[in-house]
C-alpha cells in the first residue's frame, strides 16, 4: 500500500476496534512503518473517529513531520520498531481482558498467559510481562527494548498489550487472538487446565515455520 492507502487502512482498523469494544474513549494507538518514517494515531484521539489527514507522521528520530501531535506513547512504538526490523505495524490497546490479566498478581513474567490454544502459540508465542511504568515514562521504552528482540508481543503491567506484526493486518489479528486467550484465561481461573505441552508447541513451530 502507498501512504494514502495506509492512512485509510489505519482509520478503518481503528473504527473496527472501537466498534467491537476493543478500544474505548481515547485509549490505544496504532502505527505503521513507512519508507521515510512512520504513521501513528494522534494524542487524545478516539480510534473510532480517526481522520486520515490528521494522523501523525514521524521520522526515525521521533520528530513530528506532519499531522496532529502524536500519542504520548510514541516511544513504545519507536522502541519496538528499532528492535524488530521486520515489524511493519504495531497495535497497542487497553482491551478489557488483556488489561485485566496485566493487573493479576503471581504471573510468570516470562510467559504470563499459558499456551491454552494452538492459535495463541501461532500468533503470539510466549508473552512476557513488562514491569509497571507510569503512562509516558520514557523508562518503559528501555524495558521494551530489553525483550522486544525476542518477542513481537508484550503485556505491560497494569496497562495492556503491545503487539507488532509484519503488516497491520498481522498485528491486528495477533492482538485479537491475545484478547480472546486472555478472556479464556480469566474464565478458567480456579479450574484445572491442560495447556499445550512442549512437544505440541514444538510441533506447531515446525509445521508452521513459526518465528515469533
Amino acid at each position: 500500500m502507498n501512504e494514502s492507502a495506509l492512512r485509510e487502512h489505519i482509520c478503518e482498523c481503528g473504527q473496527s476496534l472501537y466498534a467491537r469494544g476493543l478500544a474505548t474513549g481515547s485509549s490505544g494507538n496504532i502505527s505503521v512503518r513507512l519508507d521515510d518514517g512512520w504513521l501513528l494515531t494522534p494524542t487524545n484521539a478516539c480510534l473510532g473517529k480517526l481522520d486520515p489527514a490528521q494522523l501523525s507522521k514521524l521520522d526515525w528520530e521521533g520528530r513530528l513531520v506532519s499531522g496532529a501531535a502524536p500519542s504520548k506513547e510514541a516511544f513504545l512504538h519507536r522502541a519496538m520498531y528499532e528492535e524488530r526490523a521486520g515489524a511493519g505495524a504495531i497495535v497497542h490497546l487497553h482491551s478489557t481482558h488483556s488489561a485485566a490479566v496485566s493487573c493479576m498478581a503471581g504471573l510468570d513474567a516470562c510467559d504470563c498467559i499459558p499456551a491454552l490454544t494452538a492459535y495463541f502459540v501461532m500468533k503470539i508465542g510466549r508473552l512476557p510481562l513488562v514491569p509497571y511504568h507510569r503512562p509516558g515514562d520514557p523508562g518503559l521504552a528501555e524495558a521494551i527494548r530489553a525483550i522486544a528482540g525476542k518477542h513481537h508481543a508484550v503485556l505491560l503491567a497494569n496497562h495492556g498489550p503491545v503487539v507488532s506484526g509484519k503488516d497491520l493486518e498481522t498485528a491486528l489479528y495477533a492482538t485479537e487472538e491475545l484478547e480472546e486467550t486472555a478472556k479464556l484465561f480469566l474464565l478458567l481461573r480456579g479450574s484445572p487446565v491442560s495447556p499445550l505441552n512442549t512437544a505440541q508447541i514444538a510441533e506447531l513451530k515446525t509445521t508452521f515455520n513459526l518465528v515469533l
